[in-house]
């Protein structure tokens, strides 16, 4: 009987040994989950930081660019536009020294997707030349079918097909690319207006709206 006594109490204080030591590793294991959600957060608030800055670097391009592309520098001194563009080279090559990548995760078919959708905006872009304003209306119907809600104007059907089939990510990119096409598309053909002006006869006035 004694014997008896002993091997249940060691079997009960076994049970509840696995039981204690099963609560501590639930414990630790929904301690390490919290740590990964937070860290989880963290992560994303570095792509989001990162791919702010890409953009930014972009932006700060394309607005030095433009400067230097502006009517204004055709309206001074040789020697301040010389002066101007090389302090605008300069920027440039500052801003070139900044590197930020932000890689997208896509399965094959996004991947297939993105490619044809490049493809289709680089024929497009080879076409500005040929035919300007043909090329702006293109473009605008890209851009339109990117759009989320009702788009004023045409809509590419084969490549809004197409934007649906890439990841998040790459919609935004490829959104914000066709729209800095089109506001360049649009500068030529200002920059075209504007010549014309100048080569108007005297006492005829020509006028933009």
């Amino acid at each position: 009987m004694a014997q008896t006594k002993i091997n249940n109490q060691l079997k009960d204080s076994t049970v509840e040994d696995k039981f204690l030591r099963s609560v501590s590793m639930a414990d630790r294991s929904g301690q390490l989950l919290e740590t990964l959600d937070n860290l989880e957060l963290r992560v994303e608030a570095l792509r989001e930081a990162a791919a702010s800055m890409e953009q930014e670097k972009e932006t700060l391009l394309e607005l030095i660019q433009s400067v230097q592309n502006s009517q204004d520098m055709k309206h001074i001194s040789d020697g301040e536009r010389e002066e101007l563009h090389l302090t605008a080279n300069r920027l440039i090559g500052r801003t070139l020294t900044v590197a930020v990548s932000v890689e997208t995760i896509r399965n094959v078919q996004q991947e297939e997707a993105l490619c044809k959708a490049t493809a289709l905006i680089d024929e497009v872009v080879n076409k500005v030349l040929q035919d300007l304003g043909s090329a702006k209306n293109h473009l605008t119907a890209l851009y339109n079918a990117c759009s989320s809600e009702a788009p004023q104007g045409p809509v590419d059907q084969k490549f809004q097909s197409l934007i649906v089939g890439c990841a998040l990510e790459d919609q935004k990119k490829i959104k914000n690319r066709l729209e800095k096409l089109i506001r360049n598309v649009s500068n030529a053909d200002r920059s075209i207006i504007l010549l014309d002006q100048q080569k108007a006869k005297p006492g005829k006035y020509n006028y933009i709206y």
